[in-house]
């Protein structure tokens, strides 16, 4: 990244390639979201918490490559390489079945960057966010609660490098589990 350019502007920049990169796109939740809300609050979560600037954007677009017709080239036209890297290390293999992608985002979490940790623990703040106050219709409890678990092992390989993000991953998850746990009552 051009560190000359101004921080805010690049924040900016990148909020608009992720908005039109996903235009037309949803949440699976049941108030079907603009998806690019989703990004937009993985960058706030990584802003409040005083990620860095590279985080921030990678956050802004770290579905663009796995989810739009974006790749990893413009990614590096636009905003340079070491937040296409990022966004990288963030992007899960989709030529890879599901279960396997999620069983090597738990064992890769403890090898990725500082940044790359930080990312996806706001990713996963957000997506549990999104669980518990708006669930795809087609998640029944258990698919929840499983998802809810997952997150929690994939967050305990990415804790250590940012205590507020921490804390916030635990306040979340908390909630999520009580959430669910008040619902199966």
């Amino acid at each position: 990244m051009d560190h000359h350019k101004d921080p805010a502007a690049e924040i900016l920049r990148a909020t608009l390639f992720a908005a039109r990169a996903h235009a037309g796109q949803v949440r699976k939740g049941a108030a079907a979201e603009p998806y690019v809300n989703h990004v937009i609050e993985v960058a706030a979560i990584l802003a409040e918490a005083g990620a860095p600037q590279e985080a921030i954007l990678a956050g802004l677009l770290h579905d663009t490559v796995e989810d739009t017709e974006a790749t990893h080239a413009d990614l590096v036209a636009a905003f340079g390489e070491e937040v296409a890297a990022l966004v990288a290390e963030a992007t899960d293999d989709k030529a890879l079945p599901k279960e396997t992608r999620k069983a090597l985002q738990v064992s890769l979490a403890p090898k990725k960057s500082a940044a790359a940790k930080q990312l996806k623990l706001a990713d996963k703040i957000s997506n549990l966010r999104a669980i518990a106050d708006s669930p795809p219709a087609s998640w029944n409890h258990a698919r929840r609660t499983e998802y809810v678990g997952w997150a929690g092992r994939v967050a305990d390989g990415c804790k250590g490098v940012n205590p507020a993000l921490d804390a916030l991953f635990e306040e979340t998850y908390r909630a999520a589990m009580a959430k669910l746990a008040a619902e199966a009552r």
